[in-house]
């Protein structure tokens, strides 16, 4: 299974808690929640990934990684099919990608989180209840 192409990449991106993909921007995107974390573009089969600072520095110095078009801030990297990296490096920056976007959100959307498998249902007041609507909320219904 190789990263670079379409059914590899789907394959293992598929893998992560609350992943979706989706084509877009020509390439086909991996998100967490509504977050992207790696894309695989379709033309030129290009990986792009969120790495660290320190990451960032050490792969564009590499032949085959530069830092990622359209992506404005560093720490964004695209990988070329004959780059010096291997299929498990590879592998190990996309789970740290996931890693890295994933904790970025808030925990409330995390995957996995306790509080995200739980929907909180509130009953609503209603006038029979002795509820009356403010007089501005009354105006706008």
């Amino acid at each position: 299974m190789s990263l670079f192409t379409r059914s590899g990449f789907e394959a293992f991106v598929q893998g992560f808690a609350g992943t979706t993909q989706l084509d877009q921007w020509d390439s086909r995107v991996a998100k967490v929640g509504d977050k992207v974390f790696a894309l695989l573009t379709d033309g030129e089969s290009r990986l792009t990934f969120k790495v660290s600072e320190e990451s960032f520095e050490i792969l564009t110095s590499l032949k085959g990684v530069s830092q990622a078009p359209y992506f404005a801030k560093r720490k964004w990297v695209s990988v070329e099919p004959d780059s010096e990296l291997g299929e498990a490096d590879l592998m190990e920056y996309l789970t740290r990608s996931y890693r890295t976007v994933s904790a970025s959100r808030p925990a409330s959307c995390a995957p996995n989180s306790a509080s995200s498998s739980k929907a909180v249902i509130r009953p609503q007041p209603s006038p029979a209840d002795g509820f009356r609507r403010p007089a501005y909320a009354r105006l706008q219904a």
